[in-house]
C-alpha cells in the first residue's frame, strides 16, 4: 500500500535560498502534524525540540549535511560475521524503536512525547518506518526514519548490544539497494565519528537541496513487510 498523503500544512517554511548560510537552525514554531512534517522534509528541514516542554519546535537544515550513498557503506569482515547472529525485521516494532532511541538515560536525548506521537502518526500513514535488529526474540537495536521516494531520512538509531545499530543500517541499505532503479540516499542529518566509520560523509546544504527533487521522483522501496 502506498503511503497516505495527509492534509496539507497551514504553515509555510519559506524559500531555502533565504536560510542563513552559517546556521543550521532555520525556523522556530509551526506544529508536528503529518502534513507539516512532510512539507518540512520536502524542503530539507527536520524538527528537534531543544527547549523546555511546551516551547516552540526548532527546525534544522544543516549547512553541512550528513548523507550515506548506498555504495559507500563500509562493512568490515568482523561486522559481516556479527550480522549473521541477528535477524533484521521492518516495521514490526516502530513504537519500541522510537522509545529505545528516546531513552532518557541516553546522552543528548531529544525525543520527547510530542516527537514520539508525531512519528507514530506518520507510521500509521505509511511514511515512517523502523528497521529492527533482533536476537533470540529480543529487540537489540534499530533505527527509524521517513521514506519519501528515494530518500530515507533517518531520525535516530540505538543499540543494546555491540554492532546492533550497525546491522540495522546494513539492513536498511540492503533494502534500498534492492528497490526499483532510481536515485537513493540515506540522510543522517549530521556526521558523527561513529557514522563516519560506516561511510557517511558531508555535503553542502545547497547540494542536498538540489538533489531532493530527483530523489522524490524515485519509486518508493518496499518497506512494508518484515525481511529475514
Amino acid at each position: 500500500m502506498p503511503p497516505i498523503e495527509p492534509t496539507p500544512s497551514r504553515w509555510v517554511f519559506g524559500d531555502p535560498a533565504g536560510f542563513d548560510p552559517d546556521d543550521d537552525l532555520v525556523g522556530i514554531g509551526a506544529d508536528l502534524e503529518p502534513g507539516t512534517l512532510l512539507a518540512a522534509y520536502r524542503r530539507g528541514l527536520f524538527p528537534m525540540p531543544l527547549g523546555e516542554p511546551g516551547d516552540p519546535m526548532y527546525w534544522f537544515s544543516p549547512v553541512r549535511r550528513g548523507v550515506l550513498e548506498l555504495g559507500d557503506l563500509r562493512v568490515s569482515r568482523s561486522l559481516r560475521r556479527s550480522a549473521r547472529d541477528f535477524e533484521v525485521r521492518v516495521d514490526t516494532a516502530l513504537p519500541e524503536v522510537i522509545d529505545a532511541c528516546g531513552d532518557p538515560r541516553r546522552p543528548q536525548g531529544w525525543i520527547d512525547d510530542d516527537i514520539r506521537a508525531a512519528y507514530l502518526r506518520l507510521g500509521e500513514l505509511g511514511w515512517a518506518h523502523s528497521v529492527e535488529v533482533w536476537r533470540d526474540g529480543r529487540l537489540e537495536g534499530g533505527l527509524y526514519g521517513l521514506a519519501i521516494g528515494g530518500l530515507f531520512a533517518g531520525e535516530s538509531m540505538f543499540h543494546r548490544v555491540r554492532d546492533a545499530s550497525k546491522v540495522a543500517l546494513i539492513g536498511l541499505v540492503d533494502l534500498l539497494s534492492a528497490a526499483p532503479p532510481g536515485d537513493r540516499l540515506v540522510d543522517t542529518q549530521w556526521v558523527t565519528p561513529h557514522l563516519a566509520t560506516l561511510g557517511v560523509k558531508e555535503i553542502s546544504r545547497d547540494d542536498y537541496l538540489a538533489r531532493l527533487p530527483r530523489l522524490f521522483t524515485s519509486p518508493l522501496p518496499d518497506l512494508s513487510t518484515p525481511r529475514p
